[in-house]
């Protein structure tokens, strides 16, 4: 942009000391913090849940931001299709038990192949066996083996209880990439790893990145979609399960509270992604059971930011532990 002529398009990145969108304000940043007004756990407006995540702005078609929002199945079915996905599968969190808390604003999403929250907040029902009786079908390409399990699921193309926020979103313009955090809980650790019954969670982006395996750009340091059958499972106890090694180095002090004790989960991830600068794409966040109808798995997700720097490949890493 020309100094002195703001660029609306564009971004300004908050601590760089620049003007990136040549206001002729440093620093003064993206909308923040428009989740405060958000008041429900059960708020069915797709577009509170993209507030929820961090995305403030909405795109008039020159400005960057959420073209649109909608709730729909993993593979992007409309939610309404019959069965419809139960509102409970997908809620606007203030905290996940007593230790999960957003990673920015006041709420974070959260999805469910059960109900999206934690011990105690109503409408809770125990990740052991409640079933949304919904169905539908995987995204295409999906299930994805992990290469370290035996177990030959390809086939299953059944998607019990899915359901996804999907985000159709216009870059800014000095945009090279973005983030989120997300934290997916699984029931079925232990019991269930390397077995045909699997939740996964999928981030998937369109136009798919280079070497986004079938546009999934959320996954574990050998690239396996993240399920229970993932490396990062490290909030748990120290373990072996279906001739896997959990080391478990996280604890299990973000499990109390949530429903999932004794069960597993990733800790906070942060996925980088590669965009073009002013480009539309979709971003869809998907969660399905594979297999059957119960023992449930959620996601966590939030801190979607926008980065003027990123690489040329997506990567998904753990957020460090404050100390």
């Amino acid at each position: 942009c020309t100094p002195g002529k703001p660029e609306p398009g564009a971004i300004d990145i908050p601590g760089n000391g620049k003007d990136d969108d040549c206001d002729g304000t440093a620093d003064n940043g993206a909308p923040a913090n428009c989740d405060s007004a958000i008041t429900k756990v059960e708020d069915n407006d797709p577009m509170n849940a993209a507030r929820a995540i961090g995305l403030c702005q909405v795109s008039d078609g020159v400005k960057w931001g959420v073209i649109e929002a909608k709730y729909v199945k993993a593979d992007g079915a409309v939610e309404t299709s019959p069965p419809p996905v139960d509102p409970r599968q997908h809620g606007l969190l203030p905290k996940f038990g007593p230790t999960i808390n957003p990673q920015e604003g006041t709420r974070m999403l959260g999805l469910s192949s059960g109900t999206a929250r934690a011990f105690g907040d109503p409408g809770y029902q125990s990740p052991q066996g409640w079933d949304a009786v919904s169905m539908g079908t995987a995204p295409p390409g999906f299930p994805i083996d992990s290469p370290s399990c035996t177990v030959q699921t390809a086939n299953d193309k059944q998607a019990w209880n899915p359901v996804a926020l999907e985000l159709k979103l216009k870059a800014p313009l000095n945009a090279k990439s973005f983030k989120f955090n997300f934290d997916f809980y699984t029931f079925e650790f232990p019991v269930y790893v390397c077995t045909k019954y699997n939740d996964f969670f999928v981030a998937l982006q369109s136009p798919a990145p280079p070497s986004a395996l079938q546009g999934n750009i959320s996954f574990d340091s050998k690239n396996n979609p993240v399920s229970v059958n993932n490396g990062f499972l490290e909030v748990c106890s120290p373990q072996t399960a279906g001739n896997k090694t959990f080391p478990c180095s996280l604890g299990t002090a973000q499990l109390q509270g949530t429903g999932f004790e004794d069960h597993a989960a990733t800790g906070w991830l942060e996925t980088v992604s590669p965009v073009s600068g002013g480009s539309e794409f979709t971003l869809r966040f998907a969660i399905w059971d594979m297999g059957d109808p119960v023992l449930d798995s959620t996601v966590l997700i939030d801190n979607f930011t926008w980065s003027t720097e990123g690489g040329d490949i997506p990567v998904t890493n753990p957020v460090p532990v404050p100390k």
